[in-house]
Order: structure tokens, then sequence, then C-alpha cells
């Protein structure tokens, strides 16, 4: 299976947040899952995809030329894509997923969970999709999104398109349930 992950090129202030990328990539390949992601090598994108390598796995990135430089592209994967902007990454991204993760990261993170929820929503896709809660870091989002249910904004149903894993093995068991989708 191809897992698109999303992450930051960042690491953030807490170190153990890459030995969790770390701990997924090697994850990953126990279970012969591949990495589709945003094909820099910095941060924790370019942890999971230098775990998901160490490991034996296969490492699709997809990063458009103009960050190329400034996420310094990751030219020890398996394949690195370059395309002209942020729409064609997201749809090659999506096109070559079955499933999706999100793990901590900053805008690009969040834009990316949402607006692959939407396409779950809207129809164009149906895959699954999960965010990995580690030290409650979708604490505050989650209650976002179940408040816009309780006001009316979200259907239940379209709020289930969203999961929340509070494990690695979790997020993976969510992402294997695509053929139970």
């Amino acid at each position: 299976m191809n897992i698109c992950v999303y992450c930051g090129s960042s690491s953030g202030k807490d170190p153990a947040i890459e030995e969790e990328a770390t701990k997924l990539g090697e994850l990953m390949c126990q279970r012969e899952h591949n990495l589709v992601y945003g094909g820099a090598s910095r941060g924790i994108m370019g942890i999971l995809a230098d775990s998901v390598m160490q490991n034996g796995g296969e490492v699709v990135g997809v990063i458009p030329k103009n960050l190329f430089q400034k996420e310094v592209a990751h030219q020890g994967i398996t394949k690195l894509i370059a395309v002209d902007g942020m729409h064609q990454r997201k749809s090659i991204m999506a096109d070559r997923a079955e499933a999706f993760i999100a793990l901590p990261g900053g805008f690009g993170t969040l834009e990316e969970l949402f607006e692959i929820i939407t396409w779950n929503q809207i129809g164009l896709i149906n895959k699954p999709v999960v965010v990995y809660n580690f030290n409650g870091y979708f604490d505050s989002l989650i209650n976002m999104i179940d408040h816009a249910v309780e006001v009316g904004f979200i259907r239940p149903k379209n709020r289930k398109i969203l999961q929340v894993a509070e494990t690695l093995e979790e997020c993976l068991r969510f992402c294997e349930s695509v053929n139970k989708m």
C-alpha cells in the first residue's frame, strides 16, 4: 500500500516527534507499505523518508520546483517528482496514495489534511484519512471540528472521514481499512 504522510519540513520543539517519524518508517516497511510525501530532505519529512529508505521501502517525493532549494529536495529517495506548483503536487500525491496520515506539522500539513478530507467529502476520492494525535497535538483541532459538527457546519457522516489515532500502529490499522470502505 502507498501511504501519503503529511508532516512538517521542520522538526518542531519536541525531539520525540523525530523518534516517532523514524518508528513510523520502520512500521510501514514491516507492513510492506511505501511512502508518498512532499519530497523534502529535512525536518520530519526528511526523517520519515530516510527511515523508509533505510528499512527497504520505496519513497516517492513530490515537490514544487520553487521549493527545491527552500525545502532542500531529497535526492536519496526512490523517486523525486518535480512539479510546477502546489496544486499539481497535491493531486499527484493523492493519485498515488491509498490512504493518508497527518503527523504534527504547520500550515502546509493542515492545509493538505483539510483538502484531502474535503476531497473525500465531495466524492473525488474515498480513501482513509487519519491524524496521529501525538502528545495531544491535534486536540484543539479535533475539538474545533467536533464543535463545527455540533453547530451544524459539518455533517456527522462527514466527521467520520477523519480518524484520530493515539499510536502509530493505530494509524496504520486505519490506513489498512481501505479495503473495508
